[in-house]
């Protein structure tokens, strides 16, 4: 075999070891990334390397790697001699980051009145359809996730990557924080019926209805926010 080929293979073993380590990395960060989101792993908790990688069946490295991934994503805190654990967001930070949603989404709600596709527009309808069958099924959590869909694909048709990539990480960190906002029954009927004026707003192609009525539905979620902190801050106290 000439040397070169042989040179050409060596350089291409690590290349792909990288590769393959990389894709692990990736997947394992996206199983971490949903557990946290879906409220399998809640905040505070702390994660153990070697469990995990037994779980889901990879060596502890990609493991340890998705941690670092993680951690820079604000979803994860590596606490010095005690490990690392589950992100716990303080109120104040959740609602400045709703601060920046509402900002973020009124602007894409202005930009979709004008721009987006009836494709768009039904492909958001059949989201909203499928909210509200979890909400018949008084299932919170499939609500939830949905509610996180639909706002980062409201994001994504607006076209802006960089918008795109920040809301997501704001979304990411915010949901370690709200999942409880949206447990009541009549919070969700109120939510899906908040949806519903969203996607009329912005298939009215009308720009600034559509931005007010995407900031204030991000603002009613902030309200939600601060009033179920208060609530449990006082049931935490009174059972003190």
């Amino acid at each position: 075999m000439p040397f070169e080929t042989l040179d050409m293979l060596d350089l291409a073993q690590p290349t792909i070891a990288m590769l393959q380590t990389s894709s692990l990395t990736s997947a394992v960060q996206q199983a971490l990334e949903r557990m946290i989101t879906l409220g399998e792993i809640s905040p505070g908790d702390k994660l153990n390397e070697a469990a995990l990688a037994e779980r889901l069946g990879v060596s502890r490295g990609p493991v340890r790697e998705a941690f670092r991934v993680l951690e820079e994503a604000g979803l994860l805190t590596l606490k010095k001699n005690r490990g690392v654990y589950v992100r716990q967001i303080p109120l104040q930070e959740a609602l400045e980051i709703y601060e920046l949603r509402a900002m973020m989404e009124a602007h894409v709600g202005a930009v979709l009145a004008v721009q987006a596709s009836e494709e768009q527009l039904a492909s958001l309808q059949t989201m909203i359809d499928s909210m509200e069958q979890a909400v018949q099924a008084q299932d919170a959590a499939l609500y939830y996730r949905l509610n996180v869909e639909f706002h980062e694909t409201l994001v994504s048709f607006a076209g802006n990557r960089k918008m795109y990539l920040l809301y997501r990480r704001l979304t990411r960190e915010l949901s370690l924080f709200r999942r409880r906002n949206l447990a009541a029954q009549d919070l969700l009927t109120g939510s899906i019926q908040e949806h519903r004026e969203v996607l009329a707003a912005i298939g009215s192609r009308n720009a600034a209805l559509a931005a007010d009525t995407l900031r204030r539905h991000v603002t009613q979620s902030r309200e939600r926010t601060a009033r179920s902190h208060d609530t449990s801050d006082q049931s935490g106290k009174a059972s003190n």
